[in-house]
């Protein structure tokens, strides 16, 4: 069984063809369809490949060293039932070579490099001598409340691990849970795992990956505190993000007709890898998503970790990338509102004026970031009889709890924001854009790229050049 596959050919590679098991659609940005077949001057030409695995479904992109699109295709998760759950990691892997199916023929002696991301927390504990799983994976939201006061107990106060969803309260539960012989165990995150599949080379991270299971990428180190614990044996050896690992294995190359020399590179997680994508890479350069939450990542030359706000830092080379999530966002759009009338009541909207209505809109009670406080209650009233009124108050509210995300951020130490680009649905509301601006007090725009597999594709030219 396997999912949908939606495939985009661009230029200069494109064509209309039926790629791997499922159906899909396919676009062009050209009028006319080009030839798959391939010059030998344009071929020549070094291509990279990015692989991403999110949440519900995996995509791929196959990019330039400029930095142009050539290829790309997206493909739902297939379903495995395992008792009363689902076997993820099947899922995982059988969608991974679907893909690499799906890359074109005469592409896939062009790519010279390889790098992945994954769901950030998402842990398999396998077998070290085999690398198969030998427990179920914890996915990335999956929280272990159990261990938590374990962590705590051991980790320095309002550590990035120090929630219940951490790689390391992962761990812990997996190491109570899990009866005598651990000797053999190994911890790896969904991305690690996977490039595993394509290396073979057991027991290798990245320093984003690894952040939650509480390795310092300051210090280049697992903590003393962590080391010390008796299941440290389990952590995986930590690069930076698109390093070179090894080549891709040699019954993959004969199997699917890659170069030999096609270099795999460590990864990065998949919010890390969108950020990539958005191309800020100047201190002081955000990226607000603004899909069914609010989620900001701010590039800093300085380090900023507090729990208590879900803020936490991953390293980027030099800088930091500072990042947190309100509940604020579509989902409360979403609730009120239908597509086409979020679409009608905004082009009514005057973005220059100021709304005097004042809310908190929240898909139901609780708020993290700015504000902790999880009993925080939704507020979304008075509703005055116009909509477009309405709307213009929510949206505007929304602009302010960012405003205030991107304050207490800098009180916090990080660098002050200076601009703000913008992915997900609400980047192409321009009415909505144009009240941040003025709320924000910034430069607001839409991000030219936003998926993480075009980021992952960009960790693969680095571990090229790298090579």
């Amino acid at each position: 069984m396997s999912g949908a596959i939606s495939v985009t050919h661009l230029a200069p590679w494109t064509s209309i063809q039926k790629f791997g098991n499922g159906s899909f659609s396919s676009k062009l940005r050209r009028q006319r369809a080009v030839s798959m077949s391939v010059g030998v001057e344009e071929a020549s030409e070094s291509l990279y490949l990015g692989l991403d695995f999110g949440t519900s479904g995996a995509r791929f992109a196959i990019i330039d060293k400029g930095g142009t699109i050539q290829v790309e295709a997206k493909k739902e998760y297939p379903l495995y039932k395992n008792g009363e759950s689902y076997d993820w990691v099947l899922s995982w892997k059988e969608t991974m070579f679907l893909l690499l199916e799906d890359v074109p023929l005469e592409l896939r002696k062009h790519v010279v490099s390889i790098s992945l991301d994954g769901t950030s927390a998402t842990t398999i504990i396998v077998d070290r001598d085999t690398g198969e799983p030998i427990w179920r994976p914890f996915l990335y939201n999956e929280s272990c409340p159990d261990a938590l006061p374990l962590v705590k107990s051991i980790a320095p106060p309002n550590h990035t691990v120090c929630t219940g969803s951490s790689t390391l309260c992962k761990l812990v539960e997996w190491w109570i849970n899990a009866g005598s012989d651990k000797k053999s165990a190994l911890l790896l995150h969904q991305a690690d795992w996977l490039l595993w599949l394509l290396h073979g080379k057991l027991g290798i991270s990245d320093y984003n990956n690894a952040l939650k299971v509480g390795y310092d990428p300051e210090a280049e180190s697992y903590p003393p505190w962590l080391v010390s614990q008796p299941y440290s044996h389990l952590l995986p050896s930590v690069l930076a993000p698109g390093t070179p690992i090894a080549s891709l294995k040699e019954e993959i190359v004969n199997k699917y007709g890659f170069q030999k020399d096609c270099v795999v590179c460590t990864g990065t997680t998949d919010s890390i890898a969108a950020f990539l994508a958005a191309r800020a890479n100047l201190p002081g350069q955000a990226v607000t998503s603004l899909g069914s939450t609010l989620a900001i990542k701010l590039l800093s030359n300085t380090r900023i970790e507090d729990s208590r706000f879900g803020v936490y830092s991953h390293r980027l080379d030099d800088k930091w990338l500072v990042g947190g999530a309100s509940n604020t966002g579509g989902a409360v759009l979403r609730q009120l509102f239908t597509d086409d009338q979020l679409e009608e009541l905004s082009e009514h909207i005057d973005p220059s004026k100021t709304s005097l209505l004042d809310y908190y809109p929240l898909p139901k009670a609780g708020e993290r970031f700015p504000v902790a406080d999880p009993n925080l209650a939704p507020r979304l009233l008075p509703r005055p009889e116009d909509d477009v009124e309405y709307l213009h108050g929510i949206l505007e509210s929304i602009a302010r709890i960012e405003a205030k995300a991107y304050s207490l951020l800098k009180e916090l130490g990080a660098t002050e924001v200076e601009e703000v680009l913008t992915a997900g649905g609400g980047s192409k509301n321009e009415k909505w854009t144009k009240i941040r601006e003025r709320v924000l007090g910034l430069p607001v725009r839409r991000a030219n790229q936003t998926e993480a597999a075009y980021g992952a594709a960009l960790l693969a030219v680095k571990g090229h050049q790298q090579n």
